[in-house]
């Protein structure tokens, strides 16, 4: 029999936790994506890894907070824990790649669509596959159309956040991009929750798995740490605060002195000499 299905069992504290959540990874790695831009190409690659980290792990943890506010009527809810913690390394993996494109082609043109694509269907695979990992005494349906819906808004928030993270504008523009991306990755959450359909046997039978009670502790606790390591890195350098360009390094080509290294000494002047001068003739004279 079909069933009632309620995403607000707490009211509005499960969505605006869940929000926070989603802003807090969302601005951490936009930050990073913005350092990794202006730095040098040595250092790129941990900047991206720690902004995708820090995204992977906020999405993850918005997704789980705002499940314990998800009830189903007759029914009690477990989780597979193999499969939620499966869905974080996925939104880590597919948020990543879609980062490093942005990262190193730039937030532009067809980098920056197919960078936004993919963390787009990063964060919509993690919900999916966590979805997946619930397990219950019923049956879950979706309808097609409200999924595809929920898919394009998370697209269309992570282009636009990598966009604005691109820009290199400073630190409003990563606060700016950090709310877009934690409405795209909230509002793909219910939306994908309202094409959830829940059809509960009529026998009651046990579900397998853990309760959300007790995946909460072991749940949050690894990806908040990540997190508060990301903030500690934001906090600490100056360059990802004030949002300025970075020195680019010299180049150094061979055959090219570098700039600094030589100093070359000003040229002697020529004394002046004031008034006219008297040629005397070598031819000896004869007196």
């Amino acid at each position: 029999m079909q069933s009632t299905v309620d995403g607000f069992s707490y009211g509005l504290v499960t969505p605006l936790v869940a929000y926070l959540m989603a802003c807090l990874g969302g601005a951490l790695g936009l930050r990073c994506t913005t350092r990794a831009m202006v730095v040098a190409r040595s250092w790129r690659p941990g900047w991206l890894a720690l902004g995708s980290v820090a995204i992977g792990c906020g999405i993850w943890t918005m997704h789980y907070v705002a499940m314990m506010g998800f009830t189903i009527e007759g029914t009690p809810i477990h989780y597979d824990r193999a499969m939620t913690f499966a869905s974080l390394g996925v939104a880590i993996v597919m948020v990543g790649t879609g980062i490093f494109i942005v990262g190193y082609r730039g937030a532009s043109g067809t980098a920056l669509f197919t960078g936004g694509a993919i963390t787009g269907l990063g964060i919509a695979s993690m919900h999916y596959l966590g979805m997946a990992g619930m397990s219950l005494d019923g049956r879950l349906d979706y309808d097609v159309p409200t999924v595809a819906l929920s898919v394009t808004i998370a697209v269309a928030a992570a282009t636009a956040a990598l966009w604005a993270a691109g820009r290199s504008g400073g630190f409003l523009w990563s606060v700016g991009a950090s709310l877009v991306m934690g409405v795209g990755v909230t509002g793909m959450h219910y939306t994908g929750m309202a094409a959830l359909d829940v059809h509960v046997h009529s026998v009651s039978g046990s579900a397998a798995g853990d309760s959300a009670a007790a995946l909460l502790g072991p749940m949050l606790v690894g990806p908040l740490a990540l997190l508060v390591l990301a903030g500690v890195v934001v906090v600490f350098d100056p360059l990802m605060v004030m949002g300025g360009p970075a020195a680019a390094p010299a180049e150094r080509k061979p055959g090219v002195p570098a700039h600094s290294s030589v100093r070359h000494s000003p040229a002697r002047r020529r004394p002046r000499v004031r008034g006219p001068v008297e040629r005397r003739s070598r031819t000896p004279q004869r007196h």
